[in-house]
């Protein structure tokens, strides 16, 4: 995977960065749907993008140009997220100009496909097919920032207009990704497609480390020890969340990916990551929100030590982190074709615990999950040792292969270069 890809995916984890923060201003049900929904068609544009990189060297020749307007529109639509559902009933600009970088950042993507498909006619037709759904739902976006104002004031049919509009965008895209594999659409790089995906969900988990501590006002005060030990706490529970997809998981999708054949690969492709990895997100969001809410009380010397947690903090960080293993249980049904009765578990006591949670003070609540997290690793780890150990020598093993035949290769840079000259 090429820097500059990299470099393109810090953009769309600003953009993740942004829902939270405009959905952290005030949670409600509806300001934590909407927020997801805007969620769901900014991940589809990453989905579009990672078919693109497939075929495309994202950092070679004209494609940087080309791929910096895409940055700039993606970073536009970022910024006005915070308008997307402000009020129905006034034009904001916002709105609209989410409307037109999505525009920008989709037509982006298909001039480079249809600029690589050049060498396969067929491929181009293939790529018309998709076009339909790229117009329609452009056309859904400027009709939910356009029509609603338009509409009778003090009804609220003016946002459930909105909102039906956006839910349709949605809708739309991903009921599309469900006739890919019929169509003919390919991954090319199993390698690539897992990596890529592999990444911008490490740098999610990050940047919810980043919200908590922007959000939760840690940097705004004097420390403390109750927010010490808040801050350590949250890098305990995402460190295990992390192991709990990375550790296991993830090679070994890794390698049932490559295994997979034609449209088995496509259909393994969408689903576990293009589908399941959504719901991991989501989770990640969810649960940044509640750790933020649940840090800020901990570190907010007006309010006790011993005082129960205030708000949604709880059944947001718990209610988070159940979303999260759900999404990586159904990503391993999915790829593995199994699942862990340590996960179904863990999603079980976590919501037997939530009422419990809730009449803790904030740092005993959020103490309460890191221990059912890190329990989780601790008896995975315990459980599944010697699958663990075979599995982890497979991966090591291959990759040990593969750096030998990297430095077999390099070595013909020594036996090519010229002979220096005694002095």
């Amino acid at each position: 995977m090429g820097r500059f890809e990299v470099f393109f995916d810090l953009v769309f984890v600003f953009s993740f960065f942004i829902i939270t923060r405009a959905t952290a201003v005030n949670i409600t049900g509806a300001n934590l749907l909407h927020g997801l929904l805007v969620l769901a068609v900014l991940w589809w544009v990453w989905v579009v993008h990672t078919v693109v990189a497939t075929r495309v060297r994202i950092g070679v020749g004209f494609v940087p140009a080309l791929m910096v307007v895409a940055m700039a529109a993606l970073f536009c639509f970022a910024l006005s997220l915070p308008q997307a559902f402000g009020d129905p009933t006034r034009t904001a600009t916002g709105p609209v100009v989410i409307a037109i970088s999505y525009l920008v950042i989709r037509c982006t993507h298909l001039l480079l496909y249809w600029h690589v498909a050049g060498e396969r006619p067929g491929e181009r037709r293939l790529l018309l097919r998709y076009s339909p759904e790229l117009a329609l739902s452009t056309l859904l976006l400027l009709a939910a920032a356009l029509i609603p104002p338009r509409m009778p004031d003090g009804t609220g049919r003016a946002q459930l207009v909105r909102d039906g509009l956006w839910l349709g965008v949605v809708v739309l895209q991903y009921s599309g990704g469900l006739v890919a594999g019929a169509w003919g659409w390919t991954v090319t790089s199993a390698e690539h497609w897992v990596e890529r995906y592999d990444l911008i969900l490490i740098i999610a988990l990050g940047e919810s480390i980043i919200s908590v501590g922007v959000g939760g006002n840690l940097l705004g005060q004097p420390v403390t020890w109750p927010a010490v030990a808040a801050a350590v706490l949250g890098i305990f529970f995402t460190a295990a969340l992390w192991w709990a997809h990375f550790d296991v998981i993830a090679p070994a999708a890794r390698i049932a990916q490559h295994a997979a054949q034609g449209r088995q690969r496509v259909a393994m492709a969408r689903d576990a990551y293009a589908y399941c990895e959504l719901i991991m997100i989501a989770g990640i969001i969810v649960f940044a929100l509640g750790a933020e809410e649940i840090v800020r009380q901990v570190a907010d010397r007006s309010i006790s030590l011993a005082e129960p947690t205030h708000g949604p903090g709880v059944a947001l960080l718990f209610g988070g982190v159940i979303g999260y293993l759900c999404g990586d249980m159904l990503f391993q049904l999915r790829t593995l074709g199994t699942l862990s009765w340590t996960r179904v578990g863990t999603v079980l006591v976590l919501a037997a615990t939530i009422p419990l949670a809730v009449h803790l003070p904030a740092l005993a609540a959020l103490s309460l999950l890191t221990a059912i997290c890190i329990g989780l690793v601790a008896v995975e780890i315990a459980v599944m040792a010697d699958a663990r150990r075979a599995l982890l020598a497979a991966v090591f093993e291959e990759r040990t292969t593969y750096e030998k035949y990297e430095a077999a290769w390099r070595a013909r840079w020594h036996e090519d270069a010229p002979n220096e000259k005694p002095r």
